[in-house]
Order: structure tokens, then sequence, then C-alpha cells
């Protein structure tokens, strides 16, 4: 099928250059129809002809190539403007109460012995944009779905917060505790949208940059695939993300756009609210962002909408006939428009109009007020109606707006267009008086003399209000509001776990693997197999999970429309409309991407869903560990399988594939529970547990890390009575000295248990030493566990004082104990405070390396044989052991020589 299909063309707007010419005499004349164009008319009149023609030839179906830029003005015509369907008079009265109670919010919240700041200066400029959308477009979630998914701006949080008071969704008190979460508790309002600080408000976590737009082309897929599987009816649902062109610099702003056009994403609508400044000055002060903008979208695949002009050009380019004035829009620098911006009509008359004859005749009737308000689409309602309608209606690509604005709009001469605007927090006297005046507020001098100025409600009964409530009804509730309406899940019963508690007999299977078997059983459970949705990153061979294809199959909404080159194979490579698996190419990005949106679908849509990323371990929380914190703050749930884990065990990748961190990266998210099993039954507890903990009747808000290794071993069946609070709490005692009369104790976690019982082993025979072997299941869960009882000690002093469950766990151990891991100490260290008896750990600090798994530990000293050192030399601090044998033992097993170490078993990518 060399040309895909018209839902996903391989050439996109593509014309052949290698065609022969059947007839040069046609040709010719087309070619002279040109040259006398331009020789008679000119060559803007034959620019023209030539535009017309392109439109024509893509309405006719012709393959033309794609333009990169148009001119710089709007994309929708006047003449083809929609009825504009609102009552413009009242949304502008709406719309200034908006605007006067988010400054004033701000202003408010920098008052003595506050001063927590805020921003009022983005919402300034995009407030028609939303207000458009409130009023017209945003489908709320009374109808019983999940209406429409919006992302709103992060820094625009005052203007939704000020809308939200007026219809009595949040209290003055409430705005004025803006910024004040524990001190005005449970007044407190978060500075931007976060769900996890108001979950019943805010759906989607945006200030973080860049991370909104990638976000929001996930959710729209993630709508796809759930209606495509059947899980919910997402076919009224449209995700809007509303985004700043400085934003757009982000990677993650424009990194994903080409799959949005590849699954033809038709209900996803970005909103890019092009107000030209950066925090700190233009965004494209020499150049032009939203040309930029429209070439990287058109080059996408996206349908561009913009939105440049206000309807007082329309006459001006009306009489425009020699496209001077379009040309002067096209070539004047984003950079010199601010400065228009700021300056008097008499300037603009002068600098802008000045340099032409004909552009001086086009406004020699205007007054210099006039063209003063000559103003930007973005803040006009019936171009934004048409740009928004225009962007609902279009099929078989996703839409781009972008609206040019002014950046502190209608908040003075101060504010409007100033470099500084982005910081400004506090409007002077003469600041709210003019704004008052701007925007026609009954507010007197006296009002804004006296004090903190006041906020503005037109009264409940008034036309105003009533219009809202009127327009939420009629698009099914308000908006943004957060619900939780999914049930919980009929769990596993305990059969299900059963394969993988029986161990891996004479076979050496990973972690990995292990978990995988686990997970392919879990998919066989009729009441929840159809909810999980499988992840990675182009990694699904290396993890073992190729066994999944024929059955699950992967994602792809257009199905599999070539044949397979692995087609006659037991694990042939299969796409399909309904597919269980989600395959996003090389962009872990993209990835937690949609793990966030599929482990939120619980709130956004009323249907849970079982997200399971695997990936390499090292591009989790170190790459995306912001997406993290972002799958933290959406409340998102699900497991997340940090694989190929550890420092020494993926042999031969080198420095920046060998993960010693991640476990230590993880520990700072307060949402993510954290775990480092060692074998199969550990992890059949653990993933139990965290079914019923983010599923289960009490579901809880968090998301579960495993980190599993690619290192064959051989996994001992679940031990009778095996200790499964010990497995979830932390750690758990795995093997008991049975040999020696020196007591000790190692601990472990993950691939570093079998090194531990290889070193009880070695100490028992060669050093009369009994060590027991303990599992540390999770030193995160541990440390987090003991925090929170020292916490409460502190607090509550008159009280019994609590003990942390490791210090109770250890208490009837002889010491010393010794920790080691494929992790930096840092990770075991955390429970050092807490540990009854005299401790030391090992760990792979420093950067990783290419060579054998045996080498590499022997370098960074946590193979079993060096656990032998450190427990002799503890025990030798203890005067247990003499110290003479410590040289003995490192000269014995040449702890010094990497060369000599064991090079261990090779292989094992899964």
């Amino acid at each position: 099928m060399a040309s895909g299909t018209d839902g996903n063309p391989i050439i996109i707007g593509g014309l052949p250059s290698q065609v022969p010419d059947f007839d040069p005499e046609e040709t010719g004349e087309w070619l002279d129809s040109l040259d006398a164009a331009v020789d008679e008319r000119g060559r803007e009149r034959a620019r023209y002809l030539m535009l017309r023609l392109i439109e024509r030839a893509r309405e006719k179906r012709v393959a033309v190539p794609e333009m990169r830029s148009t001119d710089y003005v709007n994309t929708i015509a006047t003449r083809d403007e929609p009825f504009f369907p609102g009552n413009e008079e009242i949304e502008r009265k709406i719309l200034n109460a908006t605007r006067w109670n988010a400054a004033v919010m701000v202003s408010r919240a920098q008052r003595p012995g506050i001063g927590v700041g805020g921003h009022i200066a983005t919402f300034a400029s995009s407030a028609s944009l939303y207000d458009v959308g409130f009023n017209h477009f945003f489908r709320g979630k009374d109808e019983g779905d999940g209406g429409d998914q919006i992302f709103f701006q992060g820094h625009a949080s005052p203007g939704i917060y000020a809308r939200a008071f007026l219809l009595d969704r949040l209290s003055e008190a409430r705005l004025d505790a803006f910024r004040q979460e524990k001190s005005k508790a449970p007044d407190g309002l978060s500075s931007y949208p976060h769900p996890r600080l108001m979950p019943d408000f805010w759906e989607f976590p945006t200030v973080s940059m860049g991370l909104g737009p990638l976000g929001a082309i996930y959710q729209a897929r993630m709508n796809r695939f759930l209606h495509a599987r059947g899980v919910a009816d997402t076919s009224r649902s449209h995700v809007w993300a509303f985004l700043g062109d400085g934003e757009m610099d982000e990677p993650e702003s424009l990194g994903q756009l080409t799959i949005a056009a590849r699954e033809g994403l038709d209900n996803l609508t970005f909103v890019v609210n092009c107000n030209l400044q950066r925090l700190d000055g233009p965004v494209r002060g020499n150049g032009k962002v939203i040309q930029e903008l429209e070439s990287v979208f058109r080059g996408a695949g996206w349908n561009v909408i913009k939105l440049v002009w206000d309807r007082s050009w329309d006459p001006l380019l009306a009489q425009d006939r020699d496209g001077v004035l379009v040309n002067k829009l096209n070539t004047t620098p984003d950079g010199q428009f601010q400065t228009y911006a700021t300056e008097t009509g008499a300037y603009i008359r002068d600098h802008f109009f000045g340099g032409d004859h004909r552009l001086r005749a086009m406004v020699e009737n205007m007054t210099d007020e006039q063209i003063l308000h000559l103003g930007r689409g973005g803040h006009d309602h019936r171009k934004v109606y048409a740009a928004f309608q225009a962007a609902k209606e279009h099929r078989g690509q996703p839409t781009v707006v972008l609206a040019q604005t002014v950046k502190g709009w209608t908040l003075g001469p101060n504010f409007e267009g100033r470099n500084a605007t982005h910081q400004m927090k506090k409007l002077t006297v003469a600041d709210l008086k003019g704004f008052r005046d701007r925007l026609h507020l009954p507010i007197t001098d006296a009002q804004l003399e006296g004090g903190l100025p006041p906020y503005y409600h037109p009264g409940r009964d008034s036309e105003e209000i009533q219009y809202m409530h009127d327009r939420r009804r009629a698009l099914g509730g308000y908006v943004p509001t957060r619900v939780v309406r999914a049930k919980p899940l009929t769990l596993p019963e305990d059969k299900t776990y059963a394969a993988v508690r029986k161990g891996s007999g004479q076979q050496s299977i990973a972690t990995t693997m292990a978990f995988v078997r686990l997970l392919k059983d879990l998919m066989r459970d009729k009441e929840i197999g159809r909810r999980f949705v499988l992840i990675a990153p182009d990694e699904y061979r290396t993890f073992g999970m190729d066994s999944f294809f024929p059955s699950a199959k992967i994602y792809n909404p257009l199905g599999q429309q070539y044949e397979a080159v692995d087609r006659d194979l037991l694990l042939a490579y299969k796409e399909s409309p309904t597919g269980q698996m989600l395959h996003d190419g090389i962009s872990e990005a993209g990835c937690t991407a949609s793990l966030i949106a599929a482990g939120s679908s619980y709130a956004t849509h009323g249907e849970p869903l079982i997200p399971v990323y695997v990936f390499y371990s090292m591009f989790g929380f170190q790459r995306t560990g912001d997406q993290f914190w972002q799958m933290a703050d959406q409340l998102a749930r699900g497991f997340v399988l940090g694989a190929t884990a550890g420092r020494t065990t993926l042999t031969g990748e080198g420095l920046q594939h060998a993960d010693g961190h991640s476990q230590l990266l993880a520990s700072t998210n307060p949402g993510c529970v954290a775990y480092d099993p060692a074998y199969g039954f550990e992890i059949a507890h653990i993933v139990k547990d965290g079914l019923r903990r983010m599923y289960g009747p009490d579901a809880e808000d968090v998301f579960y890390y495993l980190t599993v290794y690619n290192e064959p071993i051989q996994h001992p069946a679940e031990p009778e009575n095996a200790d499964v609070e010990g497995i979830l709490k932390g750690i758990h005692r795995f093997a008991p000295g049975t040999a020696g009369s020196v007591p000790a104790q190692i601990m472990a976690s993950g691939v570093a248990v079998p090194w531990a019982l290889e070193a009880q082993r070695i100490l028992a025979d060669e050093w009369d030493v009994r060590a027991d072997v303990w599992s540390a299941t999770s030193w995160n869960e541990l440390r987090r566990e003991a925090v929170e009882v020292e916490q409460h000690n502190l607090l509550h002093p008159e009280e019994e004082q609590r003990v942390p469950y490791v210090t109770r766990k250890l208490s009837g151990a002889q010491g010393p104990f010794v920790a080691v891991s494929d992790w930096m100490r840092s990770v075991p260290d955390q429970i050092s405070r807490w540990v009854p008896g005299r401790y030391t750990s090992l760990g792979a600090d420093g950067f990783g390396f290419a060579d054998t798994r045996g080498a590499a530990r022997r370098w960074f000293h946590i193979d079993a044989q060096s656990i032998v050192l450190a427990v002799l030399t503890e025990l030798a601090r203890d005067g247990k052991v003499d110290r003479s044998v410590l040289k003995q033992a490192v000269d014995r097993y040449q702890l010094l020589d990497v060369r000599a170490a064991d090079p261990g078993s090779a292989g094992g990518d899964a």
C-alpha cells in the first residue's frame, strides 16, 4: 500500500517532481497566463491568483504541496465567519468583572504580611479566549460522561478562580486565601492548577512548562483508545489545551505533534495565546512567532487557524488592493508590534502607516484614538468564536488556534505589553482607577483609596450571572470540575498469583520475566483483564513482552494495513484498532504521558484503567521525572516498571544506561510507592496489594514503582508462613543463618539478595559467622514510615512514643548490620538512623561503565566477597573477630583486582 490511506497519508500534500510533461503546449498556455498576470496586473495580483488556485486545487482534492506559512492575517475571512450566538454586551460585562476580580485577588495577595504573589498579565491577555470557551464550547460532566478535558494555562489560574467566584463556586474568603493553602485551610487556593491540592476543582496540572501540550495530545489519544476498546463512550469529548507562545520553546510542547496528526486526533485543539512575550522580553523580537509556529504545525500535519486581528482591521484589509498592508503586516517583527502596543496612535500612524502613501491614505480619515485601538484577534469574541467553531468542526486533523493578544491587556499603560509585566503583581491606586474606568465598573474612588481594593459581583440575580449559569447548564455543568465516579474493581482471587509464587524451579529467569508472567495471568482475569493498558517505548521485545503481541495486540486506530515481515511467526507483530498495547515509539515522554492519561481515567471518564509502563529504569525518574510529579499531582494510578535496573546488572551498556539512583529519585515523590523486589513471590504480593490500594474499595491516590532486573536467577517458591506484612512494609527475614557461631545481619534488595546469600554461605563455611539474610523490598517505604513516626512523636510528646517498623522488625536481631544493593549507598542509608545496632552499607556509587557483571560488582565492592569483608570489618570493630582476618580476606578474595572476580552470568535482556 504505497500511498497509505486518506486517514494516514505517507505523502502529505506532496506532488511528485519527476513527472514527464505529456502536453507541453497546454503547460505553456498556463505559464503564459501567469506571465501576463504579472506583467499586466503586478506581482501582488498574480500572487493572489496563485493562492486562489491552490485553494481551489485543495477543494478538488488535487495533491499540491502545503505552504509553510500564510499571510499575517486571520485564516478565517470575514465573509466566512459564522453567526455569533451569544449576547456580546452581556459577555463583555461578565469578562470585565472576571478581569477585575482576577487582578484584585492577586493584588490583595500582595498585602502586607502576606506577599505570596501571583500572576495577572497572562490571564489579562487570554481572558477573551477563555470566556468564549466557557460560554459556548467547554462541556461539563453533568450529562454522565467525561465532558471536555481542558488544560488551562497555569499562569492564568487567577482568572479561572475569578470566574468561579462569580458563579458562587468559590467564596470571597477563598479568593483572599489564594496561595495560602495551609494558613487559610480549608479555604486555601493553590497557586496553579494542582488536582492533588484541589481534587474537586482542577483536573490537569499544567504549569510545568511543556507538560500541558504533551499531556493534552495523549489525553486526546487516550479518549480514542477508551472508545475503541469499548471501555467508555468518549465520542463527544474534546480536549482543549491553552498554551503560551513562550511555552512552545519547550521541547515537550512540540515534540509529539506528529502522533496527533498521524492518528487524526480531530478531538484535540491547541489554543496558543501569542502575546509575543516571555517572562523577560519578546518571544521572537526579530521574528514572528505566529508565522514560525504556523510552519511547525503545518509541517507536522495539523490544521492551523490564525487569529491575528480583531474586526477593526476588516475595513482596512478590505481596501488593500495592492497588498501593501498585508506586506507591512508580514514584514513587521514581533518586537516592533510590542512597541506599538505601548505607544500612542500618532506614533503608530507615523511609524507603521507612514512609510507608504497608500498606507497613509487608508487611515487618513481615522483619528489617532481609532488607530490606537486597532486591536488583536485574541481579544475579539466574534473572531474567537469563529476560530473555535472552525476547530470543532474540522475533521481528520488536530487543530491549533494561534491567537495574537497583548500581555497585560486592559491593566493599563504600566502593564500592557511591558517586558516586566509577567512579574508585576500589585496595582497602585492609580492603576486600579484606570483599570476600573477601562472596565466600566461601578466602584468608587473611596473604595479604592480606603485599603484593599474590593471584589466586584453584579449580584446573584443580575442578568450577567443568570446568563453565566444558563450557558453552563446548556453545556453540561461547571468547568473546571473533577469528579470521581469510578466504582471499585473486583480484584483477582489468590489463585491468579499462584504460578509466580511457586518460583521458577530449575529455570533461571529475571525478575522482569517474573513480572511479565504474572501480568499475563492478570490479563486473563474476566473482571479486570481488559482494563490493563500496556505501555513501552519500543522495548516490548527487550522485556519479553512480545508474547503479548498475538493476543493483546498493539493499538493502532488504522489497524495493520501491511503484511508484517514476521507474520508467519508465533509472536508476530500485530496492530489492531482495538489493541491493548500502546507502542509510542522511542519516546519515554510520550509513554509517560500515556501512563498519566490512562492512570487518571478513573476520574476523567469514570472508568478505571490499569496502566503498566515498562522501560529502561534510568529513563524514568532520570529522564521524565517531572512527568512523574505531574502524575502524582494528577492523582493518577498504575504500575511503573523500571526494568534493566541496577548499576551493574545491565552489562555492556555503559554510563548513562547504568541506573543506580532511580530508587533514590523515586523516594522524593510523595505519590510514589517504590519497591525493589528480589523474587517472584515478593512481586506477587506487592502487585496484589497495589491493586487493592489503587483500585479497591478505599482507593488511594498513589502509583507503584517496581525496579526489576534483567539478570536470570532461580526464583525460590514462597516460603511457608511467608512474612507478607514484612514484604509490603519493606523488609522480611528471608534466610536465617543456620551455621557459624558469631551472629551478623545482611540486608539486601533486588538483585543483591543472591549475592547476600552467597556471602552468608562463605561467612559460615570460612569464618564461623552466622549471618541472617533480610530482603529489603523497599528502603523507601521503611524510611517513609519511620519519618511519619518521628513526626508524630515530635508533636505528641505526652503520648506513648511510637517505634518505627524497621526498628521493631530488627530489634531481636544481633548486629552488626550490613546493607547492600545495586544502588548507590544513599538508597539503603535512608534507614540507617532507625537500625538498632552498628550499621554500614555497600553501594554502587559513581558512574556506571561497560564490563562483565562480576567485574563491575568487584569494582564497586558490592559482590559476595566484598559483603563478606564488610561483615568481618564490622565484627572486628565490635571485637568479635580479630582485625588480622580483614587483610586475610582482602588477599584471599583478591578484592583489589577486578580481574579476579567471577565474570558472572551474561545476557538476559528480559
